[in-house]
């Protein structure tokens, strides 16, 4: 009995040695995977445009798809614009009629000046009769008050005259600015893309009645991504605008492709650590984010981890 005893104590002993061992190596192997090559991580992202009607209306044309590659500036569908096109058609019209009432002052005042002027041949003739003694003082007097009175009246019509073209003329820009306030809207009603990039999603069909701020479309630039990534305090001062750094994205299980980065951004202001992210020193409280500018050579997805090393 006393021989059973001591078997099923070495037993013991031999079972809680291998669980002692195995939580040993364990502890080593977690160890070793905190001493890790790269110093913060996260996710890869874009800047992202949601393109969004500037025209309400009915949605006669979107010829769009996510996956789509849209070059800046390309139209892609349009909004209804009939009505505002016979608006302008009516503005047109109405701005010509205005310009018919436009005076031609040469020809109104054609008239006067043409009496002006053999009022004052009139009166150099009696001048010249008042000299030799052929003519009266008073017949030159009531020559120079003719010329007077038709001079007064010439000066009255062009002031008319003018006073008529200068309102016929701020009817005209008035109307004009009509005319660009409705090639403005009429431009609204095209759609297109913003910036060159790839059509994210879709949330729009044509047929559907779109209202001026209804999102359309997100298009987003795949060329030219970002990692955000996260740095503890004790890391920020390693790091500035400009810096070169290496990058690093998975490649199938265990490998990794490498990519040339530049810090653009740094933030200004610290926050809480995210519990997805791991950064070297797991004690930090606080981190700040980084954006690290990385060229897209078509493997890397928006939402993939990455890693960083600033050094």
């Amino acid at each position: 009995m006393r021989a059973e005893n001591k078997r099923e104590g070495a037993g013991w002993q031999a079972a809680w040695q291998w669980v002692c061992g195995l939580a040993a190596g364990c502890l080593v192997v977690a160890c070793g995977g905190g001493d890790r090559d790269f110093d913060a991580s996260g996710i890869f992202e874009s800047t992202e445009v949601v393109v969004s009607a500037e025209a309400g209306g009915k949605i006669m044309a979107l010829d769009v798809e996510e996956g789509d590659v849209l070059a800046e500036g390309q139209q892609v569908g349009h909004v209804d614009s009939v009505q505002l096109y016979w608006k302008k058609k009516q503005l047109e019209a109405g701005l010509r009629s205005v310009g018919s009432r436009r005076a031609d002052v040469a020809k109104q005042v054609a008239a006067t000046r043409e009496q002006i002027a053999k009022a004052k041949k009139e009166r150099a003739r009696l001048q010249n009769l008042l000299q030799q003694d052929a003519a009266t003082r008073k017949q030159l007097d009531d020559a120079e008050s003719q010329l007077a009175v038709l001079e007064k009246q010439l000066e009255a019509q062009l002031s008319t005259l003018e006073r008529t073209n200068q309102g016929v003329g701020s009817e005209e820009e008035a109307t004009v600015a009509q005319i660009m306030q409705l090639d403005d809207q009429i431009g609204k009603c095209r759609i297109a893309s913003p910036v060159a990039g790839t059509v994210l999603a879709k949330y729009a069909e044509a047929g559907e009645v779109a209202v001026a701020g209804k999102p359309l479309f997100k298009v987003a630039d795949l060329q030219r991504i970002f990692l955000r990534a996260y740095v503890g305090g004790e890391q920020l001062s390693n790091v500035k605008l400009g810096q070169q750094v290496k990058v690093y994205a998975d490649e199938g299980a265990d490998g990794r492709r490498e990519y040339a980065g530049r810090v653009t951004w740094i933030s200004g202001q610290a926050e809480f650590t995210p519990k997805t992210i791991q950064t070297r020193d797991e004690r930090a409280n606080l981190v700040y984010a980084v954006k690290i500018a990385v060229e897209n050579d078509g493997l890397l997805k928006l939402g993939m981890y990455g890693e960083v090393d600033f050094e």
